[in-house]
């Protein structure tokens, strides 16, 4: 509904514009301010004062005057605050929100876009154990994805896996050098990643500490592994690939604790072995922008701005990893419609030659998307995975775990609902706080700012935080448990005896919802399909975790001032159980864009 109130503001306000002979080319349409009764307002009169030569709160008067809203189904009236043009929302925009959110499940979801998307994410070179320095990626990563089919889109989440760098070929030769004993310590857990990591740190152990010749010897086997890839050795193949898949295989199961889960991995392999990446090298040579320098052809990106250039092919005819993304992004073009990648900030400059290379190719860059993140970071320090140092993810989400479950056992006797937990609910729920909580506190900060993470912002349950906003979805649980349990019947809210709800059964009355705050929260379940709408189309996740900070700020309001089950009529007992039904499927949706669970009890 808010996002056909919003259609209609713009074209009122366009067409008032219009009929005063003003530019139309900046609405200044904003959500007002605290302050303001309205629903939309507009800052165009600051823009235009200067065009009128008149002062801003005049021009908005005029404008207001202007507008007609007499054919609009939700926009009631306009009116002027000082410098702002307000629009007001009418009576059926309130009554056709409730009656959309409070029978649909997946409200919040947009129409199908016909549109494909690929996201790339995570992508982590497979050397050892994911370290949480890098995990905003799988968490940012997953979330984009997440909010792009809310949106609408044809999503496929990809996992590029470097197979072919120097990386894994270091690890490949120490995986075959060494034995177990020559290894320094036992695996820190039960799992590949864990055990075979202890290979490439001696590896590279070794590289640096050896003698000459013995490093020398190393680095010829080394070396003849990338050769043996760049010609398509199929021996060397399943060397490397040994290596890779059992260590990506723990790396999966890592992951798959964020939750965060891949459609495809994509092996970088793929397209030395088909010949797109001879054909990208080929290409790249014929452009005015190749030269052979410093035993290498290179290309010259002045012209995008870019002052280093990009080394495409060595001596040796070997690729880099550049050569081998651009067929992999020639690829993604010709698979699907949009391609995003979620990147770290140390990557920004790889992302800008790629991004200009395509161009130079003839790709139509405008179908890509970067999301550039900074890393995380604990109180400690950084992390290393190459030294061996540092906090896994796996350590951190079991602290989280671990950290959530005291505090739920902590708060037993504070709670307000008389059902028993038993030692399943308990653990069930320290899962959903505690991993939620790393979720929640990563991806609700802007992916370009660098954040420390802190355990006790992070797993404050009181303060905004996952187990704060986690809480609005169980006390939702909680009310409409309460009201089945009391034997009330609500049409299109209460379930029968199939566990299903009849969409088309809800008689509610929406003008019952007379106080503020039950209109207020209307107002923001109202306005969560733009919300999605906006953060998709400018892939930001965080600002669904604003949302949902300030809608469980209005759900907490209408908690405390509006009793549900014990409402003084049943027309309002009945309007307030559709509105907390609308809330529940409001904020496990936006939960859900989050990769955070909505747990039904805490």
């Amino acid at each position: 509904m808010f996002r056909q109130f919003r259609s209609e503001v713009e074209a009122a306000l366009a067409d008032a514009l219009d009929s005063l002979a003003l530019p139309t080319d900046d609405l200044g349409i904003e959500r007002p301010p605290d302050d303001m009764d309205a629903t939309l307002a507009s800052s165009v009169a600051f823009r235009l004062a200067g065009e009128v030569g008149d002062a801003p709160p005049n021009v908005a008067a005029t404008v207001a005057e202007a507008v007609s809203v007499g054919n609009a189904d939700y926009v009631a009236s306009v009116d002027t605050a000082g410098p702002y043009v307000n629009f007001h929302a009418n009576e059926r925009y309130l009554a056709d929100t409730l009656d959309a959110a409070a029978v649909d499940a997946d409200y919040g979801a947009l129409p199908d876009r016909d549109t494909s998307v690929v996201v790339e994410h995570t992508s982590a070179n497979p050397t050892g154990p994911v370290h949480v320095g890098r995990a905003r990626n799988p968490i940012v990563g997953d979330a984009v994805a997440n909010l792009l089919a809310y949106a609408g889109y044809d999503v496929d989440r990809h996992y590029y896996v470097n197979d072919a760098g120097r990386q894994m070929a270091v690890f490949t030769w120490a995986y075959e050098r060494f034995d177990e004993s020559d290894l320094d310590a036992e695996p820190a857990r039960d799992r590949a990643e864990y055990d075979l990591v202890r290979y490439y740190r001696k590896g590279n152990a070794f590289l640096e500490e050896a003698d000459d010749d013995a490093v020398e010897a190393a680095e010829a086997e080394i070396q003849s592994i990338l050769q043996g890839l760049e010609a398509g050795d199929e021996e060397t193949y399943e060397r490397v690939g040994e290596v890779v898949d059992a260590v990506l295989g723990g790396m999966k199961a890592c992951l798959g604790r964020l939750p965060a889960e891949f459609d495809e991995f994509v092996k970088e392999t793929r397209f030395m072995r088909d010949g797109s990446t001879d054909d990208i090298a080929g290409r790249l040579k014929e452009t005015d922008h190749a030269v052979y320098e410093e035993d290498a052809w290179q290309l010259e990106l002045d012209e995008w701005g870019i002052d280093k250039n990009l080394v495409f092919l060595r001596s040796d005819d070997t690729s880099l990893y550049t050569t081998r993304d651009l067929a992999h992004h020639e690829w993604k073009f010709a698979n699907y419609d949009r391609a995003v990648t979620v990147l770290g900030e140390d990557h920004k400059l790889q992302a800008d030659q790629l991004d200009a290379t395509l161009e130079l190719l003839g790709n139509d860059t405008d179908r890509l998307g970067h999301v550039i993140y900074s890393y995380v970071n604990l109180p400690e320090g950084k992390m290393s995975t190459r030294r061996g140092t540092g906090v896994m993810l796996d350590d951190l989400l079991d602290e989280a775990i671990d950290r959530a479950r005291d505090a739920v056992e902590s708060r037993m006797d504070d709670r307000i609902r008389d059902d028993d937990l038993t030692d399943e609910d308990v653990e069930r729920i320290a899962h959903q706080v505690g991993i939620g909580a790393v979720r929640y506190d990563i991806v609700s900060k802007q992916p370009a700012k660098a954040i420390t993470f802190e355990w006790e912002d992070a797993l404050d349950f009181e303060a905004q935080s996952a187990p704060f906003v986690q809480y609005v979805h169980a006390r939702c649980a909680g009310i409409l448990g309460e009201a089945a349990a009391a034997g009330i019947d609500v049409p299109g809210v209460t379930a029968d005896a199939d566990g299903e709800v009849d969409p088309d059964a809800l008689d509610v009355d929406a003008g019952a919802l007379e106080t503020d705050a039950a209109r207020e929260l209307l107002r923001e379940v109202a306005r969560f399909p733009a919300a999605i709408e906006a953060a998709a189309d400018d892939l930001e996740p965080h600002t669904i975790a604003t949302f949902t900070r300030e809608f469980a700020d209005a759900y907490n309001a209408f908690y405390r001032e509006c009793p549900v089950v014990t409402a003084e009529t049943e027309v309002l007992r009945d309007a307030r159980l559709a509105l907390v039904a609308a809330a529940k499927h409001t904020m496990a949706n936006a939960l859900d864009v989050l990769g955070v669970e909505a747990p039904e009890s805490m």
